[in-house]
């Protein structure tokens, strides 16, 4: 059996540079918040307990990570790395395993990195740092190497010449048993030139009693760290060409990659087609052959096998579109169920509905769903025939075959096979046009 593995997640910064009423690692990242792709992160590795280090003026976080089944630790004042991961400790008590520190503004390690690390610690080592090579080291942390073993963890500000020629960076993320962290943490000092307590510290102090220390490198791209809006913008930049990598390398047709946007859980199967302009927000998933029109958004919606959406569609939460099924341009959903080949061609809103097999929705048909309290359903039948401007004033049900003429005000149930009519009967008055438009000009004349 593996060792036990546990993380701890540090989130208690002041987020000053992201300018934000909202702390820092809430923000969204391919749709959702950076804590929770590392609360994901810790989960899909195994991590059976999980502690979030939180400061007591970031609610909102603390909030957030009780919202995802995380325990709660509290750094206040925070003095560093090193006195955020002590501020854990009283939540781990009585854990027996493996403890890997992760952040919650460094959205992107993988699961298969992170489990290097904890496997590193399972073969032996005491310490693992996660470090990278990037393009410029400039103020990274270096880590110096020797014959494999890591041997020291050092500050830029504080290197020497020598030190800072080195391209092995240190992330941040670091491991060790819950002993040997909290054993290390417990003799770490803040005799720097910040005055502050440095995790990396416990490199140094666990390797003067003999213990093994090993680097695990990451791409870049994975320890990305988000500070600010400009490391926001850059972070989902980099989601966006993940993703679209992604979808093309499994068969599925973008048809001008760099405008379609992706959420962190959108499923699009083979052989799909995605037009230009198209945002796919959380809860997306496509079948085969469906085709997605440009200018398109979607969110929390299924679409059936070789479906066809849009242009200029809107497909909102609860939406979930049959195969065969189509919403054409400027259609709107909403919690609505639209049934193998049916159609709503243009210019339409469909919310709290449920469309039966092969109906057709004529252009300007609306379902009346709410009543200013509550929301009401719309249930059309197979092979029903809307007429355009239709108006259903839910609840409403329209019957298997039922036709509505164009323009009615529907209120009442309309049986199976039956037609109906409601909207009032047209009259022509012979004449009335050329009398309003003379007296009319005459009134004008006179002004």
């Amino acid at each position: 059996m593996s060792t036990p593995r546990a993380a701890v997640i540090l989130a208690a910064g002041k987020s000053t540079r992201m300018k934000s009423t909202r702390s820092k690692v809430l923000h969204h990242v391919g749709g959702r918040s950076m804590l929770e792709w590392v609360a994901q992160l810790a989960r899909s590795a195994g991590a059976e307990k999980i502690v979030c280090v939180v400061g007591e003026e970031n609610a909102d976080v603390r909030a957030a990570a009780e919202a995802l089944g995380l325990e709660i630790a509290v750094q206040e004042p925070q003095l560093g790395t090193a006195h955020a991961v002590s501020s854990a400790k009283k939540a781990l008590k009585g854990f027996k395993g493996n403890l890997a520190i992760l952040y919650a503004d460094t959205p992107f390690v993988t699961k298969r990195t992170l489990n290097r690390v904890y496997k590193s610690l399972e073969n032996g080592t005491d310490v693992t740092v996660l470090g990278f090579e990037p393009e410029n080291p400039g103020a990274y942390g270096r880590l110096i190497t020797h014959k494999g073993e890591l041997t020291a963890i050092v500050e830029a500000r504080e290197a020497s010449p020598e030190e800072l020629a080195v391209g092995l960076c240190n992330s941040g993320v670091v491991a060790a048993s819950v002993k040997n962290m909290f054993w290390a943490l417990d003799r770490v000092d803040n005799n720097n030139l910040k005055g502050e307590y440095y995790l990396t510290d416990i490199v140094q102090i666990l390797r003067s009693k003999g213990k093994k220390a090993k680097a695990i490198i990451a791409d870049t791209e994975e320890v990305m760290g988000v500070n600010s809006r400009v490391d926001l913008a850059i972070a989902e930049m980099a989601f966006q060409v993940r993703m679209r990598q992604a979808m093309l390398s499994k068969g599925v047709t973008l048809r001008d990659p760099d405008t379609v946007y992706f959420s962190h859980d959108t499923s699009i199967a083979q052989d799909a087609e995605i037009g230009a302009n198209v945002v796919f927000g959380p809860g997306v998933k496509i079948a085969k052959h469906a085709v997605i029109h440009p200018f398109c958004h979607l969110e929390g919606t299924k679409i059936g096998e070789g479906a066809q959406i849009g242009p200029f569609a809107r497909l909102r939460p609860g939406t979930d579109m049959g195969a065969g099924s189509k919403a054409g341009n400027f259609v709107e959903t909403k919690k609505a169920k639209i049934g193998k080949g049916s159609k709503i061609n243009h210019l339409s809103y469909i919310g709290d509905a449920k469309i039966g097999v092969g109906a057709n929705v004529g252009a300007g048909t609306i379902t009346c769903n709410y009543d200013g309290y509550f929301k009401h359903q719309t249930q059309i039948g197979d092979g029903a025939f809307i007429g355009s401007n239709s108006s259903l004033v839910a609840p409403v049900k329209i019957g298997k075959g039922a036709y509505l003429g164009s323009g009615g005000v529907i209120t009442k149930d309309v049986p199976s096979g039956a037609l109906a009519v409601a909207r009032a009967q047209q009259s022509n008055k012979a004449g009335w046009a050329k009398r309003y438009n003379a007296a009319q000009k005459k009134r004008k004349a006179k002004k």
